[in-house]
């Protein structure tokens, strides 16, 4: 038996009680082994080290450069020590590109939320061909931001804008005080439009995702104590499906913060700072003024704003992954 078993046979009664595995290493090819989860660094660390390198370096560059400043009149980058960032602290566009960001960010959670939320408890109920109108609902999150600013620049236009008519219709608006133009008290809303019409579906398909995997039996129990429809959403309903309206939230959330695409493409930040939020000022800097090392000082903090809310939202609502 000691024979066999070195010529590399194996015994059944050892197989089948598990002493000697089928499949043994020793056949693998060296290929099969190289690429086995004993060795992932061996293949992993390529990828690892590409990522290190587009994440890490531009976020160390960055640092770098915003303690240098181009001199115009010598046409070199010239070190400046903390002078960036003390002007940040001082300037007070960018404490109201803040409070623009704020109003922003806020006005397009809350009516995504509202809006996503009600539509995927209707598909929820299963309405005729729900399953068409959920595949329709995903063409906008699929259209690049870009495009879909300049689309609905066209359909806000106040000479041939359809959009524009509509609400003009209604008497909300008038070719005086546009949606975009003016004297920038619609621009907002002008800008927003195309964003919630772009990202609410992002809360229906999490939010409806989140409804269907819900346990029926809270509901039930809450229907057989006499809670009416209203309650026992209210109540049994939205408390289950808090984890995931806290995930969709926080995405949502950060991605906002660092909006651009649609200022740039539809009010270029006015009229005046009506809509001058803190990612095109942050452009302005950099390439309008050509002020790299500031532009590079508000592109870092963006980003610590974004981790900081970031965490303090987790924290807040118990954000569990």
């Amino acid at each position: 038996m000691a024979k066999v078993e070195r010529m590399g046979a194996v015994d059944p009664t050892r197989q089948a009680s598990g002493a000697v595995p089928l499949g043994h290493g020793s056949f693998r090819s060296p290929l099969a082994r190289l690429f086995s989860s004993e060795r992932p660094w061996l293949w992993l660390g390529p990828i690892v080290v590409f990522l290190l390198l587009i994440g890490i370096y531009p976020l160390l560059y960055n640092l770098f450069n915003s303690f240098r400043e181009f001199n115009p009149m010598s046409g070199k980058i010239e070190p400046v020590g903390w002078e960036n960032w003390s002007r940040l602290i001082s300037d007070g566009r960018a404490l109201a590109a803040l409070r623009v960001t704020a109003t922003y960010v806020v006005a397009a959670l809350l009516v995504e939320f509202a809006l996503g939320l009600g539509i995927a408890v209707l598909f929820n109920g299963g309405p005729w061909a729900s399953g068409l109108w959920q595949s329709l609902l995903i063409l906008p999150m699929v259209v690049p931001p870009t495009v879909a600013a300049v689309m609905f620049n066209v359909l806000e236009n106040p000479d041939n804008g359809a959009l524009f008519w509509l609400i003009e219709q209604v008497g909300l608006i008038d070719k005086t005080e546009p949606l975009l133009g003016g004297t920038g008290r619609y621009a907002m809303i002008g800008v927003l439009i195309p964003e919630i019409w772009q990202w609410t579906p992002f809360f229906v398909l999490i939010l409806l995702a989140g409804l269907k995997a819900l346990p029926t039996e809270p509901l039930e129990a809450s229907q057989v104590d006499g809670a009416t429809p209203w309650q026992s959403f209210l109540h049994v309903t939205l408390p289950m499906l808090r984890p995931m309206i806290a995930v969709a939230v926080l995405f949502r959330l950060v991605d906002l913060l660092k909006v651009f695409d649609y200022v740039y493409v539809m009010t270029g930040g006015g009229p005046g700072t009506t809509t001058n939020v803190l990612s095109y000022y942050a452009y302005e800097r950099s390439f309008e003024t050509i002020e790299w090392g500031y532009g590079s000082v508000l592109g870092i903090a963006i980003l610590l704003l974004a981790i900081v809310v970031a965490n303090v939202y987790a924290r807040l609502f118990k954000v569990e992954w």
